[in-house]
């Protein structure tokens, strides 16, 4: 080759370098400009940011279960619960690198030649957009969406999905420093736990709970290969309201799986030929406490409860926050086995539908724990008032401020409060005191009113008696009785009795009894929950130790870690002298009494019914192991309870012939007592410091019951006989 030759090739080669950059230039100039602009309007820097790869910081399920540990409601922002990969089933994992991204073993966090591919196609050919983007890529961008939503940034969400090129530069940059600081299984992990797979389903182990009932660890080859093909188009890919759609899809992961080694031809074909409806076995996730049942009030209680306590936040939005978005496991003191008795002992005395507006409102406690075994009523819980009157979100079972109405009066139920006051003074419940029919306001202690005249009087049934014990009047559910001692002992002292045993009224502006003080409230005119009349009778039950209603027992976050919940602090609040003694009051009342419709066959109980004008109707009774309250009443006339139940075609007149309330009561304790196996007990033995009786005591209690037994404790009357 001659010097001349070689000197016109150089100078060819050099011309067509030129000509070529020259060429090549001006053929990607538009897209070049375009990229210069959006690298130089970005936000973010070319050095690149951080994202945090704590998974227990995404929003997770949190799930609430009853004390025997069944689950009762889901809550959740996102339905997600996040799992470790080791718990993630390697098909799962297979196929969601075949689908998304099958060099990600290999790749840096991006991968050059798709994103050159998705440039030419997206801005110098102007077709369909493609992204071009790795698994680590699609991470990022969930991890920025996520993280912009738990920041209330909807601009930066809105940047997060823009199909920009600044996006997806930011996305790169983000990527290349993840796979430097973590290993690919952890990117992995990461990606399968913050991916969408269906609407409002995040997480691979939500998605195969949902599509197929088992965790993430048990998925089959074809149902790995369903969830994976989904994250494309969630909502089209959906295999439950798109199965053709999902099975195509489903079809294609498979496909892929074989092409790139990570499933053998013949476990495909196996997969592929099973149809998507027969592989699908749904499990729903509803949200909050309408989809609860006859847990739906346990349920209602327990989220007001978190709400409204300190131990999970500073402030109502961070304890909803925690709740939706936390990944807890709420394991509540309520029973099921309670709740269910419960709500068909009030069912079956008045119907749901029941067109007399009546609703029966039932409560329980345990002894010495605070513990609330089950709140619940004639109705089944709903927020939508327009599904008919057999549900309701009202809770009248418990306190205004913990979703209930502002109480109703219990009549007579309040005596056993008066009756411990006395005792607590040092007085005996024995000792004869001289009764009337008249007394001067300015006679009793603490009473707000003075220069009145407060006139009291007894059952027909029973009249007047004096003198009287204490105890023959709680027995008899004497008024007149109840004024004496409060003339001797004060109203402020049966108010702080009543404070120190758990009692409140239900109003969330005027709860405080002292602030409440009239002489009528020892006959139950002030409103109170059934819930607070089940702890105050909880504490005679307990030996007079009081304690905190509480309606949670434990709760455990997203890392496994216990939280501390709101405490019973349980005190003694009474002596157990006291206590007990009184207890035995409550005993020969259901006994001898007019209590005598509550008695447990074989069992030892102890109780007090109340009656309210013809407003409401109360009955509380307790076992060392249970105290219930329950009240009747109609809220929409808080001052008329109709004499008639349409759904039983029964009716009754006043207190002596509302059988349905009893007789419910009775039915709840005694199922309850059956189906938890609880034994008899001896519970209640008085002290002779306190109850000195004649010989003849008991006999005459029974002597008199026997007389007015069958006037006062007649059966209901069917309505066509009444």
């Amino acid at each position: 080759m001659t010097t001349r030759r070689v000197f016109s090739l150089v100078i060819a080669f050099l011309f067509l370098c030129i000509a070529g950059g020259v060429t090549i230039t001006g053929f990607f100039a538009p897209a070049l400009v375009e990229l210069t602009k959006s690298v130089k309007s970005s936000n973010f820097s070319l050095e690149g940011e951080s994202v945090n790869l704590d998974l227990t910081k995404l929003p997770q399920q949190s799930r609430m279960y009853s004390a025997d540990g069944k689950l009762i409601a889901y809550f959740y922002t996102q339905n997600r619960i996040v799992v470790a990969l080791k718990n993630i089933s390697p098909w799962m994992q297979k196929a969601m690198v075949a689908r998304e991204d099958h060099d990600f073993l290999q790749e840096t966090g991006i991968d050059p030649r798709g994103i050159a591919r998705a440039f030419v196609q997206t801005f110098i050919k102007h077709g369909a957009k493609e992204g071009g983007s790795t698994l680590t890529q699609q991470y990022v961008k969930n991890a920025l969406i996520d993280e912009a939503m738990e920041n209330f940034d909807p601009i930066a969400a809105y940047h997060a999905r823009a199909d920009t090129i600044t996006r997806k530069l930011r996305e790169m940059l983000i990527a290349q420093e993840l796979d430097e600081h973590y290993n690919k299984a952890e990117i992995l992990q990461g990606y399968l736990n913050i991916a969408q797979f269906g609407v409002n389903i995040y997480g691979v182990e939500v998605a195969a709970e949902e599509y197929f009932s088992v965790p993430a660890k048990d998925l089959t080859l074809g149902e790995a290969a369903t969830i994976a093909s989904i994250t494309e188009n969630p909502s089209a890919y959906d295999p439950i309201e798109h199965p053709e759609a999902a099975e195509q899809q489903r079809n294609i992961v498979l496909q892929q799986m074989v092409k790139y080694g990570f499933a053998t031809a013949a476990e495909a074909d196996t997969a592929m030929k099973v149809p998507m409806a027969s592989m699908l076995k749904i499990t729903k996730f509803p949200i909050g406490c309408e989809a609860a049942g006859i847990m739906g009030y346990a349920c209602d209680y327990t989220v007001r409860d978190i709400l409204l306590s300190p131990e999970f936040g500073k402030t109502t939005e961070a304890r909803r926050e925690l709740l939706y978005e936390g990944g807890l496991k709420i394991y509540t003191t309520f029973n099921e086995t309670a709740e269910q008795i419960a709500y068909d002992s009030v069912t079956q005395a008045i119907s749901p539908t029941d067109s007399s507006g009546v609703i029966i409102a039932i409560a329980s406690v345990q002894p010495g724990t605070g513990k609330i075994i089950e709140v619940q009523q004639n109705k089944l819980y709903n927020v939508d008032g327009d599904l008919g009157s057999q549900y309701t979100a009202m809770d009248y079972s418990v306190d205004q401020a913990e979703g209930g109405g502002t109480g109703f009066g219990i009549g007579s139920a309040f005596k056993p409060i008066t009756l411990v006051s006395w005792m607590q003074a040092g007085h005996k419940m024995s000792q004869e005191l001289d009764t009337y029919t008249a007394y001067p306001v300015n006679s009793i202690p603490c009473a707000q009113k003075t220069g009145a005249i407060w006139y009291v009087s007894n059952d027909e049934n029973t009249g007047s008696i004096s003198p009287e014990s204490p105890l023959h009047a709680l027995i008899w559910s004497h008024n007149t009785t109840q004024a004496s001692m409060a003339q001797i002992i004060g109203l402020c002292a049966i108010a702080n009795t009543a404070t120190e045993m758990g009692y409140h009224n239900a109003s969330s502006t005027n709860s405080n009894i002292h602030d409440t003080i009239t002489p009528t409230m020892l006959l139950g005119t002030l409103d109170v929950s059934p819930l607070t009349m089940a702890n105050v009778y909880a504490t005679i039950a307990a030996d007079g130790v009081e304690c905190t209603p509480i309606a949670i027992d434990k709760v455990i976050n997203a890392e496994g870690k216990s939280i501390t919940v709101p405490p019973a602090n349980c005190h003694q609040a009474i002596s157990k002298n006291v206590a007990e003694t009184a207890a035995y009051a409550m005993y020969l009342y259901d006994k001898y009494g007019y209590g005598v419709g509550e008695q447990v066959p074989g069992y030892r109980v102890f109780g007090k019914t109340g009656t309210n004008q013809n407003a409401s109707l109360a009955d509380g009774e307790f076992i060392p192991q249970m105290a219930t309250f329950t009240i009747s009443a109609q809220p929409q006339h808080p001052s008329w309870l109709p004499y008639c139940i349409p759904s039983t075609g029964q009716c009754s007149h006043q207190w002596y012939g509302e059988w349905y309330l009893v007789r419910s009561l009775q039915r709840y304790f005694a199922d309850y007592i059956h189906a938890e196996n609880i034994p008899n007990n001896d519970y209640g033995q008085p002290d002779p410091n306190l109850v000195q009786l004649p010989l003849n005591m008991a006999q005459q209690v029974y002597e008199q019951s026997e007389n007015v037994r069958g006037t006062v404790f007649s059966p209901m009357t069917p309505v066509d006989k009444w």
